[in-house]
């Protein structure tokens, strides 16, 4: 069967997906072949339905969660269905694997009092390290962006002047988020900064050593510092980005607008947030009417 490579540069060239995701993808793929290997002796990706099932069990006993698995057996789909264009598979197996069911729970997020205190009273430390640090809290917060998306702006992408930043988000979609005159200030006060110790560089947000900051490192600063405010059991970018959205909706941003600016494809996707507003209705309601 077709090697991998060929789908990844596909999925490059073609589907314009992200390297984030490239990289996803190209993970997943070498861990099933890894255990086809193991299992069968196959150097290649097998297509058989019963290898399938057995590697899907096998992440499931070593208690990796249904929906990680889930986003594994979506990479598994779409190398089938590429295999499938390029005529070197009549049908797709995936078809025929029932997929673990997932928690459909309400997205976590941190309540608000807890970002305001985070961004106005836990220490970020003196100098450049502590300057960004404060930054990238600030900017996850104030637009909304993922990960990816922060870890990609370019020093031409924070448009001073019209107070906002252009967003490369997924299949390299542009949007605009607007952005408030704190922001404004610490992107300026961090770009002198940076090119003081540093140097100009493309890249906006660079570590101590002028090289472009990487997803593990965003994590461990933003899981640190939220540390120092919550207790919630998840604490990465993502959870500040379902804050800001369930924030904006609490007071009163219209849904549409909030899903322009979280760069969705569709509706659907920004719809979860609702639930965190109904719980917040609910809570209010128990706290509040006489008879609840």
């Amino acid at each position: 069967m077709q090697q991998t490579d060929v789908f990844l540069t596909y999925l490059i060239s073609e589907r314009r997906v992200s390297p984030y995701t490239v990289l996803s993808y190209k993970t997943d793929l070498e861990q099933y072949k890894t255990f086809c290997r193991a299992v069968t002796s196959l150097e290649e990706i097998s297509e058989d339905p019963l290898i399938i099932r057995s590697w899907i069990a096998s992440m499931l006993e070593k208690g990796l969660s249904a929906r990680s698995v889930n986003r594994k057996m979506t990479s598994l789909h779409s190398y089938f269905r590429f295999e499938m264009r390029e005529g070197r598979l009549s049908s797709d197996p995936m078809l025929m694997i029932k997929r673990p069911r997932t928690r459909s729970g309400v997205p976590d997020f941190v309540d608000e009092d807890r970002m305001r205190q985070l961004l106005s009273e836990v220490d970020f430390g003196e100098g450049f390290g502590g300057l960004r640090d404060r930054l990238v809290l600030e900017m996850l917060y104030q637009t909304g962006m993922r990960l990816s998306e922060l870890i990609s702006l370019r020093d031409s992408d924070i448009r001073f002047e019209e107070m906002e930043i252009r967003v490369t988000g997924k299949r390299n979609k542009q949007r605009i988020i607007p952005i408030s005159f704190i922001l404004k200030d610490l992107c300026t006060h961090y770009l002198a900064e940076r090119n003081r110790e540093l140097g100009k560089t493309d890249t906006f947000l660079v570590r101590d050593n002028g090289k472009s900051l990487y997803p593990k490192l965003v994590y461990r600063t933003v899981n640190y510092y939220l540390g120092q405010v919550t207790t919630i059991a998840r604490k990465s970018p993502h959870i500040i980005r379902h804050s800001f959205a369930t924030h904006m909706l609490n007071h009163g941003a219209d849904l549409n607008a909030i899903r322009e600016l979280l760069g969705h494809a569709n509706l659907a996707a920004t719809q979860i947030y609702t639930h965190n507003s109904f719980e917040k209705l609910k809570k209010v309601y128990k706290q509040a009417h006489p008879r609840a």
